[in-house]
């Protein structure tokens, strides 16, 4: 029995074609989040696990649920490649301490002062000299402490995804969280979220903001790793 042009247009593609056509969208995600890791996060094994997902996505997509195969396999890509990164230990147990360290000092800072804390009173916090309080920074910026696509993917909402079941409570939750996040970003000192900017709108990296800025790319790092741990504590309640 010959199929007709109609069957032809609405078949549906096998999960194969799916992969094959989109092996492209693993390869784009595994780039993006490898430019805003350490040099320690391997292209290949982020291309691999996000291979992985998008064999899951293939098998479980539904197109009944109303959002495209790309952006269902875009999240499910995603978050393999995440909890390939959270697999690794990128640093020693002092460096995961200090983050949470100065997280704790910004906050007291901050909520005693009212207003940003500058680097001299959270090291007076932390009971450490300056020139120490900038080599602990620096040393932050080599371990995964803070993710931006790690925040806009929470394991809540892959979940959903994986599993399909995504409500719209879900959606409430994380448009308002994703407001949150803006509103904390668009309150960092100039300095810190002109670097936030240049880096992950611009895409530029340490050494070229470094010129912008006139400051060295080490201190670029040191801005960069205090803006993270800063809006890690001004949006504790979400990430607890």
């Amino acid at each position: 029995m010959t199929a007709t042009a109609q069957e032809v247009q609405t078949k549906k593609p096998t999960m194969e074609e799916m992969v094959v056509k989109h092996r492209s969208l693993v390869k784009r995600i595994a780039n993006h989040l490898a430019a805003r890791m350490p040099a320690s996060v391997q292209i290949d094994d982020l291309v691999q696990s996000g291979m992985i997902g998008l064999l899951e996505a293939a098998s479980k997509y539904d197109a009944t649920k109303g959002a495209s195969f790309e952006t269902f396999a875009g999240i499910r890509i995603r978050g393999a490649m995440l909890d390939e990164i959270r697999k690794g230990d990128w640093g020693p147990r002092s460096v995961y301490r200090n983050s949470r360290r100065i997280t704790e000092a910004v906050q007291v800072v901050e909520a005693k002062l009212g207003r940003d804390a500058r680097d001299t009173e959270v090291a007076k916090e932390l009971d450490v000299k300056i020139d120490e309080y900038y080599t602990i920074l620096s040393d932050l910026r080599g371990c995964r402490l803070f993710s931006y696509e790690e925040l806009f993917d929470s394991e809540e909402s892959r979940m959903q995804a994986r599993s399909g079941d995504r409500g719209p409570s879900a959606d409430i939750q994380e448009d308002k969280f994703k407001t949150a996040l803006i509103e904390a970003i668009d309150k960092l000192p100039e300095r810190e979220k002109l670097v936030l900017m240049l880096y992950y709108d611009e895409e530029m990296n340490l050494k070229e903001i470094g010129k912008i800025l006139g400051v060295s790319e080490s201190r670029v790092s040191q801005i960069h790793s205090q803006a993270a741990l800063r809006l890690r504590s001004r949006l504790q309640n979400w990430l607890s």
